[in-house]
This record gives structure tokens, sequence and C-alpha cells, in this order.
């Protein structure tokens, strides 16, 4: 908690402004019952209207002082509170932006999901209570007591038994709320998972029959949340009536012992009243502090959950002298791997072992490999999605861990395994790629993935409107948006992850065909599992097991590498039976 409130530093003087304003409020409020016991003893009993009027008066002013002291401390607190909370979520999403993709299934993007938005939003509302109460509270508590014992000391001795008595109540409560907190904010987690699974799988979950199998999963989820909830608030419903309990069964004691020393005429009407307001102010007070008690165990449940994600640290990471600029150098070619090998984290044996070759520049480079064989791995160390473990990858000469990632990035135009498109219109899906292009530009993209001709059967065409995750396209369509979104942007390499997957073949060849007349001098990596799409690229990578099993064309390779040639023959034999 202590380092997520650190981010108020800046806000010192609003704060600073909250507490002043809070001071004075509580002030107004500790004065007023002195007011009304001289009204009363002095104005009531000796039946003087215009004292009465006169003390009214200004009665009426230190209310109305306290009532503005009160609006303007609260408006500067929510103010604070609001802008600590879209600091916390902005500093979040940007570091999550630095996880690379299997790190967020280490937290789960669910849970990034629930602490990026109802775990912040746990911490912002105790920082608003906390900067009304952290003054007032204690003022109200400790400037009662004093006003109680000067107004009669031996009605205080009640404070004595009220107050342990209160504390330890409180205390007992609280101490099992921290966990069921903790419990119920997991609980959240895992229903969202629940609902962003079914939700995202629905076709297949549909097509298996396996609704009621979802259904009484996300019930049992539901139903663990809600037991949870029952119990804290259960649990927390105890608090009020507890206090006000205590509260009225003192306010009962203090009546009857002051009763008799109003009758015994040593002490005056107007100060029992003042005395029963004091401890009524010193309860409250006590009600104020169980409230931020009964916030503290679920907001620091939150910011422990908020802190895991600052304290997770991406295992790519720029060095503190990286590099912003390769520089251009002719004499290297624009990507080269050096001996590289790379293990996953906790893996026993290497996905890729000892690979080094050249990528030139304007060629077409393809890379073939069975299921397993560390394609996808290899040209996920390329744009710095992980690092190698051994060797070293060479961009115009240049390690790539020596540059910044955004300098890595900005050589690099990238199509996913899985084409990925946004909410938005299909102009907006292209010029994801580089912001700053023309219409022209994006159309002539669009014209160089084939996708111009489904776009002009669409309704508006290119302001037509992209549903979440592309459900209002196929899979080809996506993918061919996806293909135009990297080349609106100019790069000097462009990756391609088995892009081609869901094209038919003639419109696969036609895309091969306008990416050579388009990138002449760019480097292009191309991955696929299709011979078809791979046999007239300029050099093929064989990959086997993470080994580089041959390099060269598919004439050469045909000649002189055995899994190369069981590739061809397994596929074209399939081919043939089809």
């Amino acid at each position: 908690m202590k380092q997520l409130l650190s981010v108020l530093r800046p806000s010192w003087l609003p704060v600073s402004l909250v507490i002043v304003l809070t001071f004075l409020q509580s002030l107004s409020t500790l004065y007023l019952p002195r007011l009304m016991a001289d009204i009363v003893d002095n104005g009531v009993i000796k039946s003087d209207i215009h004292y009465i009027f006169v003390m009214g008066g200004v009665m009426l002013g230190v209310t109305v002082l306290g009532v503005g002291f009160s609006v303007a401390a609260g408006y500067l607190a929510s103010k604070v509170a609001a802008e600590f909370g879209r600091v916390i979520r902005n500093n979040i999403f940007r570091h999550v932006e630095s996880f690379m993709p299997h790190e967020f299934d280490q937290i789960g993007t669910s849970s990034l999901i629930v602490r990026s938005t109802n775990d912040v939003m746990q911490v912002q509302q105790f920082v608003n209570m906390l900067l009304r109460m952290m003054v007032t509270a204690p003022l109200m508590a400790l400037g009662g007591i004093i006003m109680a014992v000067s107004t009669n000391a031996q009605l205080s001795s009640v404070l004595v038994i009220i107050l342990p008595l209160l504390a330890v109540s409180v205390y007992i409560i609280l101490k099992r709320g921290t966990v069921l907190f903790q419990w119920m904010q997991s609980s959240v987690d895992v229903l969202n998972r629940v609902v962003r699974e079914t939700l995202t799988g629905i076709r297949i979950i549909r097509t298996f029959g396996r609704d009621d199998y979802e259904e009484a999963r996300f019930q049992d989820a539901n139903s663990r949340l809600t037991d949870v909830s029952i119990e804290v608030n259960t649990l927390m419903a105890l608090l009020l009536p507890l206090v006000m309990l205590i509260i009225n069964l003192s306010i009962i004691a203090i009546l009857w012992y002051g009763g008799k020393e109003v009758g015994a005429h040593t002490l005056a009407i107007g100060n029992l009243m003042a005395f029963i307001q004091y401890i009524t102010q010193i309860m409250f007070s006590t009600m104020m502090v169980s409230a931020m008690f009964f916030m503290i165990p679920r907001a620091q449940a939150s910011a422990t959950r908020i802190n895991d994600i600052f304290h997770f640290s991406p295992q790519v990471r720029d060095k503190e002298n990286a590099l912003q600029e390769p520089g251009s150098s002719l004499s290297w070619p624009p990507l080269r791997f050096d001996d590289v090998s790379f293990q996953y984290p906790g893996a026993s044996t290497p996905v890729l072992s000892h690979l080094s070759f050249d990528i030139p520049r304007g060629k077409v480079t393809a890379v073939i490999g069975g299921t397993g064989a560390g394609k996808t791995t290899l040209l996920n160390l390329i744009p710095r999605f992980f690092d190698a473990t051994d060797g070293q990858i060479l961009l115009d000469g240049v390690d790539v861990r020596d540059l910044s990632q955004k300098a890595v990035r900005s050589r690099i135009a990238y199509v996913p395994q899985r084409a990925v498109v946004f909410s938005g219109t299909i102009a907006d899906n292209i010029r994801f790629g580089n912001p700053d292009a023309s219409a022209a530009d994006v159309k002539v993209a669009a014209g160089i993935a084939q996708a111009a001709e489904f776009i002009s059967q669409l309704p508006n065409e290119w302001d037509f409107v992209v549903n979440q995750d592309g459900t209002n396209l196929s899979g080809g369509q996506k993918q061919r948006l996806a293909i135009a979104r990297a080349l609106v942007k100019p790069a000097e390499i462009y990756l391609f992850d088995d892009s081609f997957s869901a094209l038919d073949y003639q419109t696969d060849r036609n895309l091969r065909d306008a990416l050579r007349k388009s990138l002449k001098d760019a480097a292009i990596i191309l991955v696929s599992q299709r011979v078809h799409t791979v046999m007239d690229a300029d050099h093929i990578l064989v990959l086997d097991e993470g080994r580089l099993a041959g390099l060269g064309t598919h004439e050469e390779l045909m000649n002189r590498c055995p899994v190369y040639q069981e590739i061809v023959r397994t596929q074209l034999s399939k081919e043939v039976s089809a």
C-alpha cells in the first residue's frame, strides 16, 4: 500500500488543502455542542431571547462554515483520488505493455483486467476516504475526549469502558474480514476467467455440446464468489449494529448518571446535553475509523494484487545504454543468426539449437518444418518477443540485445500466426500499421494483400466497421487485413508467420507474386506449413527439432535434404490421394 500511496506525492498541494479544510471543519463541529450548552444554560433556562438569537446566529454561522469546509474538502479529496486512480491505471497499462505474450499467462489475462479496474477502484475509494478521515476521525475523537473531560470529568469515566470494548470488537471483526476479502478478489478472478473463456470459445462449446458443462463450471465459480461475498457482508453487517449498541448503552448510562448530577445541581442541563453530543462525536469518529478499517482489508488485498503486477519483471528488457538506432551498413546482411540457441524458461531441452544463417536483402526466405520444429519461435526472436539463450541475432551488424526494443521493431513489419483485427473500420485496421499512411497507401497495401476485392463488396467498403475480434469477417479476410496492415508500414524486414494458411492456393500465389514486386529492397521471411507456399522462395530454411536440417532452393533441397524430401513427399501424396 505504501508503494502505491507514493503516487500522491505530486498532489501534495491539494492533499494539504484537504487536511487544512478537514481540520477546520472538525473544529467547527467540536465547537457546536459548546454553543448549544451556552444557549440552553444562559438563554433557554434564563428566558433570554436576545441571547438565544445572538448565539443561535453564531451557531448557524459556524454550521455554514463547517458545511463549506466539508464540501470543499470532499471535492478536493475526490479529485485527488480520481487522479490517483488514473495514474495507477496508466502505470499498470504501460507496465503490462512490456510483457511478452507468454508472460500474460503467468498472471492471467482475466486477472490483469480485474486488477486494472476493480482492484484500482478499491484502492482509489480507500484513498478518498483516507484523505477525508485521516484528520477528521483522530481530531474528533481526541477533541471530543478533551471537551467531554472539561465538561464533566466524572461522567468521562464511562470512556474507560466504552473505548476498549469498541476497539476489541472492531479488531475481531476486521481480522477475519482481511482474509475473506483476499478470497473474494481471487474468486472474482476465477469468475472472470470462466466468463472470458466461455465467450471466446462459444462456437467450440456449442459444437461439442459442452453447454451444460460450461454452465456448471460458471455456476460453481459464481457460487464460490457468492458464498464468500455473503460471509464478508454478514461479518461487516455486524459492525454498525455493534457500534450503535455500544453508543446507545453509553448514552443510557450517561443519562442515568448525569440525571442524578442535574438533580443534585452539580451539573447544568446544557453541559449534560453537550457531554452527550461529545460522546456521540467520539463514537461516530470511532465509526469513521471502523469504516476505514472496513475498507483497509479490501484495499490492502487489492494493493497487493496491483503490486504483484509492478513486481513482475519482463524477461526481455532494454539495456540502460541501449542503442536507439542500429545504423545501416550494406556490408552486413539486414539479419544474421550467429550460432543462436533458445530454451524456454523451465524447459528441459532447447527449442532451437545452434542456428547460423543470413537473411539477404531483396530476397524471400522461407522457413518450413514439422510441427514443433521451432519455426514460430525462430520468428519471435527477431522482434525480441524473446531473447536468444545463446548466440547472437544481428540487425545490420548490431546484436538486437544492444538495441532498444522500439529500435528493433521500428524496422520490422510482422504478421502473426493468428490474424488479429481490432474493432473499428477496415481503413483504421490497415492504418494501424502506419498511422501516417494516406488513403492511397492504405488501398495499395490492401491491393498487394489481395484484400481490395472483398473490401469493395462490403457495405461502406473502407468504412465498414469490424466487430470485436473480427467476428463479422471470415478467417481469410482477417488474414488479408493483417497482411495489409504489415505492408502499409515501411520496413526493412517483413515477417509472415504462417500467415497464408487461410488463403486458397490461387490467392496465396497472387499474394506472393505481389510481395516480390512491391518489396524488392526488403528482406522477407515467410513461415509456412505448405510446400506450395515456400517452393518458389529464393532460400528455404528447413528446421527439424530446432536444428537447421537444410538451406537452399527447392531444387537443391530436393537433391540433398532428406527432411525436406519427406515433407514434400508427404504433402504431395496427400494432394494426389485427395
